[in-house]
């Protein structure tokens, strides 16, 4: 492995960690020595890199920094186009819309012996023999969860009673047959789950969710743990 590759090795290693990872961490998930890596956080520094931190504590890489893109190997390419086929495949329009762009972007850049996967993949999307349910504001309930916005939804359930609740949306899952709301329901005091083609209207309210989206998160997937009982096998 040359320096420059091993440097830029490094800065995305910290760059995909939130927290402050040690040199001992570092250098186990690269396999160098603590002792390169010091050395290297230390060069990189020096030439501008904003990583904070020092030896015994962690390293942290700020805001600021602007990495080119990376080649991919073999596998990598697979990944991503086979993940991309499965989103125009069965996501909405908008993330199709981004599928194909993104696809567009990625075709760019690829060699001429990586392109030629694009129009014979190795790896495919099975297909579909089921309908999903289409309706619902996709949209608007992803820009209140990226703005961690309360939602005051419509809803009808599967026995047709029609409710107005007001709800702290988290996430959405793109299911085999439908799409779902993963939110905090104050009606309920719990966690529930909306179907969005049930979601007659959807309102973003002016109120910030009292609890940040990471830890709604957090605390949802911690409830889901509970309710999986462990494998005695």
């Amino acid at each position: 492995m040359t320096r420059a590759v091993r440097l830029l090795d490094l800065l995305q290693f910290l760059r995909a960690r939130r927290r402050a990872t040690t040199a001992a961490e570092i250098a186990a998930a690269l396999g160098i020595s603590p002792r390169t890596v010091y050395r290297d956080v230390a060069a990189l520094q020096a030439q501008g890199a904003p990583i904070s931190g020092e030896a015994g504590v962690g390293y942290v890489l700020g805001p600021g920094l602007f990495l080119p893109p990376l080649m991919l190997d073999r596998e990598e390419t697979e990944a991503l186009l086979l993940g991309l086929a499965t989103v125009r495949q069965r996501g909405d329009a908008t993330l199709e819309s981004g599928a194909e762009r993104a696809l567009a972007k990625i075709a760019a850049v690829l060699p001429p012996e990586a392109r030629a996967g694009l129009e014979n993949p190795v790896s495919r999307p099975g297909p579909m023999w089921w309908q999903i349910a289409e309706g619902g504001d996709l949209d608007t309930l992803r820009r209140a969860i990226r703005a961690e916005r309360k939602l005051r939804i419509a809803y009808t359930d599967a026995a047709g009673n029609a409710t107005e609740r007001i709800v702290w949306p988290f996430a959405i899952d793109f299911l085999h047959a439908a799409r779902i709301l993963d939110a905090w329901c104050e009606t309920r005091g719990d966690f529930r789950h909306f179907r969005v083609d049930r979601i007659g209207h959807a309102e973003i309210l002016p109120e910030p969710m009292p609890k940040r989206r990471a830890a709604l998160f957090a605390e949802w997937q911690a409830q889901l743990a509970r309710c999986i009982p462990p494998d005695n096998s």
